[in-house]
């Protein structure tokens, strides 16, 4: 895994996540294990994968499965939080202090006009929605060799005309 490190579970937030979410970050460290590779694992992507581990997105049961065959993790110990319903509102305090976090959010903060205008351009009066969704995120090495962060957003777009 050369210069990558593995993500671990920050234990500032402990409190606001699910009771499950412990065990796996414990067993993917245990493991060695990259989001990638048990997202590879699963058939998902890596997003969705970290976000089952946060408490943010549902699992299937072929996820649970899966996960308890990489992590060695019981399912029974983990199915019936994670195929419950995702809490997605505990994102921590606003604006967020987590310096990465706040700089997503300062992204928005200054660029989300101008992201509006373009896309209201594009498809007219609306949203993206953020259940129809789909990220990824990619690394690029530039011609001097410094890391650049590539994330991709993808979002069904519903018309206000639907509502």
């Amino acid at each position: 895994m050369s210069e990558q490190r593995l993500a671990s579970l920050d234990s500032s937030i402990v409190s606001r996540l699910p009771a499950y979410s412990v065990s796996l970050f414990d067993a993917k460290t245990e493991k060695g294990l990259t989001f990638e590779q048990i997202a590879q694992h699963l058939g998902r992507a890596e997003v969705a994968v970290a976000a089952m581990f946060y408490g943010q997105a549902q699992a299937s049961a072929e996820d649970v499965e899966k996960l308890s065959e990489i992590l060695g993790v019981p399912k029974e110990a983990i199915a019936k939080q994670m195929m419950g319903f995702p809490d997605r509102g505990r994102a921590g305090p606003m604006p967020p202090v987590e310096p990465l976090i706040y700089r997503l959010y300062e992204v928005v903060q200054n660029y989300g006009y101008a992201f509006k205008a373009v896309l209201n351009e594009k498809f007219g009066d609306g949203i993206m929605s953020a259940i129809c969704f789909n990220t990824k995120v990619e690394k690029e090495v530039d011609e001097n060799g410094a890391p650049w962060v590539v994330i991709t957003l993808r979002g069904k777009w519903l018309p206000f005309s639907r509502f």
